[in-house]
């Protein structure tokens, strides 16, 4: 051997043992062991054991390796063959709404008008006369019985007559298209003189009165009424969502969409180490001078212990499919001449999105229908070429919901490197009536195509959009591999050829997930030096057979090596 080869020789053996004395030398505060540890590197998959310092991943190994770790206050983690995965992010969903959603009147499930009404009439029962009552979660399209539809939705008449005293507001499931009584008509003065507003409806009786039905932006004239709720009630709603997302195995939460109280609210929060969760803020695009506030300040990385970060802006190009809200090319099949709604101008959308790219943060667009999701790509594509000529960026811009495509745009989004944030568990929840809306053609082609555009080099982070869906990860991740409703139909799954594979949708809760945040290095694998993120368990979700995911229980959460969720401890 040459004196200069053995010299490199020499440097490299020293170097090595430095960092192997290193880390055998630090005593670990926890050691997880005896289960099945999925990490997520695609190096090194699977480990025997993981050691934890502070609120970091020390080591991953061999059992034997690890124990050498071992210190006498060590605290160590018998996970007697549990699975554990990295922590496992929320991709989009509204913490507030979660909250809000374990407070109000919870309509999912209900089997038709009549028992949601049932259910309004019952807190009525308990609520002073003249109170609001909010109803969250009802979809006319999953009720087995149908009443008297105008425009395709049932009218307030049989709410008004059940419910006479009190301001309702029944939510659909999709958060876009409200029913409110008499009473609630009244109070916000709503009648046939009222103007449509832009972005949204309110839709007539064959009389030209208003039938209680508000589509889109037409909500906001009735939620304007709602009584400010005060800081401590908000807080405690906060608080229930986060017990919320802490049981159901949640350790990181993309927070798609909060105006300038709620951001506040985080950070006194967070600055109390009553957030825990990695809280990955989008700032609310309808407040121009939150936006401008926040271009001055610049993003905000990890704030209060890695609790908190600001560096996205969420923006709506159309509503929802459910309420025919979403912007197609077409027209809707069940709805001759309707193509949804355009419910931000795009002029305001490129202006937001241009200044957002030039002060380095990340936009992500709510985008359902193929015609929403073809404009925002071409915004994105103009934008990058406008701007990145003299500072080209890593922006990572989004897409929210990504549901339907025409298939022309499909290659356009790994071309662009545009993250899709698209919800599995909404393909289980209305895949069987949005072939109504769109026909087969376009199902088939370009309707949670998750396999195709996965191929494509394109990256997906799953997620729920709760409260729209509960936030149960196990109902999303069971959605991605089987395309089967949560009743297991049909037999092999919608369209089975787009079905995840099961490595795929863990990492599209894991590792994609702390991409589009721009988290990866910190995140989303069980890697030395990340953050000490866990999910473990009850089953092993990666070999189990497929009817027994939703059967799959959280052990144990924990967040950065603080156990956040144990099921052992629950009353």
């Amino acid at each position: 051997m040459k004196p200069t080869q053995l010299l490199i020789f020499f440097l490299l053996i020293t170097v090595s043992s430095k960092a192997q004395t290193s880390e055998l030398g630090t005593i670990a505060d926890q050691i997880y062991f005896n289960g099945e540890i999925y990490t997520m590197n695609d190096n090194r998959p699977m480990v025997e054991a993981v050691a934890v310092r502070a609120d970091s991943i020390l080591s991953v190994g061999s059992k034997e390796l690890i124990m050498k770790l071992k210190g006498d206050k060590t605290e160590l983690f018998d996970l007697k063959g549990k699975t554990m995965v990295p922590g496992l992010i929320e991709g989009h969903a509204h913490l507030y709404g979660i909250g809000i959603n374990l407070l109000e009147v919870d309509l999912g499930g209900t089997k038709s008008y009549e028992e949601a009404i049932e259910r309004v009439a019952k807190k009525a029962k308990s609520t002073p006369k003249g109170e609001w009552i909010i109803a969250n979660g009802w979809h006319h399209d999953k009720w087995i019985t149908q009443p008297t539809l105008v425009n395709g939705y049932p009218t307030n008449k049989l709410l008004s007559a059940a419910v006479p005293d009190h301001p309702v507001i029944l939510v659909h499931a999709s958060g876009h298209i409200i029913i409110i009584n008499q009473k609630a008509m009244e109070i916000t003065g709503i009648n046939s003189k009222t103007p449509q507003p832009d972005g949204g409806e309110i839709v007539l009786d064959k009389n030209g009165e208003p039938s209680g039905i508000l589509n889109e932006t037409a909500g906001d004239l009735v939620f304007k009424f709602l009584p400010e709720p005060t800081k401590d009630d908000v807080k405690e709603t906060l608080i229930l969502a986060l017990e919320e997302c802490y049981k159901n195995g949640i350790t990181g939460f993309h927070d798609a969409g909060s105006g300038g109280y709620m951001v506040n609210l985080y950070e006194e929060m967070a600055s109390q180490n009553l957030i825990k969760l990695r809280l990955y803020v989008m700032l609310r695009g309808t407040q121009p001078e939150l936006l401008e506030y926040y271009f001055k300040k610049g993003i905000q990385e990890n704030l209060y212990d890695n609790q908190l970060t600001i560096r996205s802006i969420k923006l709506m190009a159309d509503g929802a499919l459910g309420s025919r809200g979403a912007w197609l090319l077409e027209e809707y099949t069940d709805a001759p001449g309707e193509h949804g709604h355009n419910v931000t101008p795009l002029e305001d959308i490129n202006k937001i999105v241009n200044k957002a790219y030039k002060n380095g943060f990340q936009v992500g667009i709510h985008a359902i229908g193929d015609r929403a999701t073809h404009e925002v790509l071409d915004i994105y594509e103009s934008t990058f070429k406008t701007e990145s000529t003299n500072s080209p960026k890593d922006a990572r811009f989004r897409i929210e919901h990504a549901q339907h495509f025409d298939p022309a745009d499909i290659l356009r989004v790994a071309e662009l490197d545009v993250i899709l944030a698209m919800q599995a568990i909404h393909m289980s929840s209305d895949r069987p009536w949005a072939i109504d809306r769109l026909g087969e053609k376009r199902i088939t082609e370009g309707a949670y195509i998750w396999q195709t555009l996965l191929k494509s080099g394109a990256k997906i982070v799953n997620g729920t959009d709760a409260p729209v869906e509960p936030i149960d990860p196990m109902a999303g991740f069971y959605a991605s591999v089987s395309r089967k409703t949560l009743k297991g139909m049909p037999d092999g799954g919608y369209e089975p050829l787009q079905k995840m594979t099961r490595n795929q949708a863990l990492r599209s809760y894991t590792l994609d997930a702390a991409y589009a945040a721009f988290q990866e290095n910190d995140k989303g694998s069980i890697e030395v030096g990340k953050w000490a993120d866990f999910t473990i368990l009850d089953k092993n979700i990666m070999t189990i057979p497929e009817n027994q995911i939703l059967e799959t229980k959280v052990a144990m959460t924990v967040i950065g090596g603080e156990v956040v969720f144990d099921d052992k401890k629950v009353d």
